[in-house]
């Protein structure tokens, strides 16, 4: 019986070791994706980007890998989000404008369906059946109907709130009152009726995603993980000991903070050192006209907003250590941006009228409150000005303050410690990952003909073999809300309807003036005319339905 037991275990070892043999042989090498997204996100709010802010693991990540410094995103939430995941222009994809704004002129036309369409196939479709495993956790906000879903449109497990801002504790409260006064999270396809209790957004974003690449390690294969915050988005709610990490640091005001923060972007190289910062939004209102209780409620909002964003990197650490733990460092490619700029909205703009007082009215806002659970608050264009630092105007907007947001590439075969200044866009994403992974874009998916991708790889900066994407006389152009941009090369087309911009076109040449400071319509007339010529070819190729209005929620 000894030597049979003994016979046995010694050909289990020999197995075991062939079958070892065999797993280490049919391992997939390709990389992984870490694709971290943050949410109204200002380009000034890190410290690599002229923060006071500690952000001392996105930092580490920035001197690890490539700084983008003229990285560009839709004005919105929605829209970013659905070029990431297409790699063609939001009006394609479905989302020309965000669910919450479809009015009746736009209700119903191509491309304005409020949710990713037939019409694209999704990076998470093609990375899955190409090899990969492929999670999210956090915010969806590309639709809501089961259809739509995450697990719907590519991700194998998928933890998501669906809609574009809610609460950060487990009361699942909305950000809108009627249509959206409780927030909706799903479980790949399983609504979800009550959050744990000690629930917290960033932290079980970060967790749940942890938890899915843990259970899946021992097959071989690689992964998309899709890390969605909802950080900074408001409500303005973080835990100790963050809430009170920045006590006092902004009693000065946000002319102040925007002040200090141009100044730190120049120190930080992001922003050139003779070039002019943009002046405080006019829709900020004079600090000196407040009270000394209305100072410190200010000052007391942007603590709030601070905690938040330095808590968003505590749980980024958290998540690199993980892969470090895991043996997946080395071999995973990490991506992190914003989605739009800083928020300027107001509490009230979120749900005007009647309903909205209601709704808002069960929050405890007082000045002891704000940052906790029973709050419920949005901290305005003063500080979403400052947040954009030395940049123009933020979110919903198509100044640089809006749309450009600071990215950071790190990984395999990516050349560290550098910084490029080359323009690149969202749908830029998506090509540079495929290529990464040795997959082709299809034509049809599923026995549907699907758009082509709009953005370029620009695995050539990553490498340091190429210093740009775009050629001199390629056009990029954008759209939301009534809000117009065209770039080619380093001089931009910009239209800012009411209430934040005049409502006409402007001229602009980044290249020494990132801040918009200084208009050139008047005097090359000529290069803005050839720009609105383009934004106009760029509108009728993917399908933009003009509206008339101001831009509001």
């Amino acid at each position: 019986m000894k030597v049979h037991t003994q016979l046995f275990i010694s050909i289990a070892l020999v197995l075991s070791g062939a079958f070892s043999c065999v797993m280490a042989e049919t391992t997939d090498q390709r990389p992984n994706f870490l694709v971290i997204v943050a949410d109204d996100l200002g380009w000034s709010d890190i410290s690599s980007f002229g923060s006071e802010i500690k952000t001392p693991n996105i930092d580490a990540l920035a001197d690890a890998g490539v700084k983008f410094t003229d990285f560009h995103v839709s004005v919105s939430c929605s829209p970013t989000r659905s070029m990431l995941m297409t790699g063609t222009d939001n009006h394609i994809a479905g989302l020309g404008t965000m669910s919450e704004l479809l009015t009746d002129e736009l209700r119903n036309q191509p491309g304005y369906e409020g949710h990713l369409n037939n019409r694209v196939v999704t990076l998470a479709e093609v990375l899955r059946d190409g090899g990969y495993h492929t999670y999210m956790s956090g915010k969806w906000h590309l639709g809501e109907e089961p259809e739509h879903l995450p697990v719907a449109r590519g991700f194998d497990d998928s933890f998501s709130m669906l809609y574009g801002g809610a609460s950060y504790w487990n009361d699942m409260s909305g950000i809108l009152a009627v249509e959206q006064e409780v927030a909706k999270y799903v479980k790949d396809d399983k609504v979800l009726t009550s959050l744990p209790k000690d629930f917290y957004a960033t932290r079980n974003y970060t967790d749940t995603l942890m938890d899915m690449i843990r259970e899946d390690r021992s097959d071989g294969k690689p992964f998309l993980a899709y890390l969605a915050f909802t950080t900074v988005h408001d409500p303005l709610h973080v835990p100790e000991p963050w809430l009170s990490m920045y006590k006092g640091k902004y009693d000065d005001g946000y002319e102040a903070l925007k002040k200090s923060r141009a100044e730190g972007a120049k120190r930080a190289g992001v922003f050139p050192a003779k070039a002019t910062a943009a002046a405080l939004h006019p829709l900020a209102k004079d600090w000196e006209s407040f009270s000394d209780d209305e100072k410190a409620f200010q000052s007391k909002a942007m603590e709030v907003y601070a905690g938040m964003v330095a808590n968003m990197d505590y749980h980024i650490g958290r998540m690199t250590d993980f892969l470090k733990d895991i043996g997946e460092y080395e071999n995973t490619v990490i991506i992190f941006f914003s989605d739009n700029g800083s928020n300027p909205a107001r509490n009230e703009e979120y749900s005007p009228g009647e309903a909205g007082k209601v709704f808002l009215s069960q929050f405890d806002n007082s000045i002891a409150s704000l940052g906790g659970p029973a709050s419920h608050y949005a901290y305005g264009p003063g500080w979403g000005s400052a947040c954009s630092g030395p940049l123009n105007y933020f979110k919903l907007t198509p100044g640089e303050g809006g749309i450009r947001s600071p990215m950071i590439i790190l990984g395999p075969g990516i050349k560290g410690g550098q910084q490029t200044d080359a323009f690149t866009y969202i749908t830029d994403i998506m090509p540079t990952l495929l290529e990464m992974a040795g997959l082709e874009h299809p034509q049809k998916y599923q026995g549907r003909e699907v758009a082509p991708m709009r953005g370029y790889s620009i695995t050539g900066l990553l490498s340091g073999d190429t210093k740009s994407v775009y050629d001199a006389e390629e056009s990029v152009g954008g759209e939301m809300a009534g809000g117009k941009w065209l770039r080619q090369a380093d001089y931009k087309a910009v239209f800012v309807p009411p209430p934040f911009g005049a409502g006409e076109w402007l001229l602009f040449d980044l290249s020494n003036d990132p801040g918009e400071t200084n208009d050139l319509a008047e005097i090359n007339p000529q290069k803005l005319a050839a720009l609105k010529t383009a934004w106009d070819q760029y509108a009728q190729d993917v399908g933009v339905v003009e509206i008339t209005g101001p831009i509001s929620r």
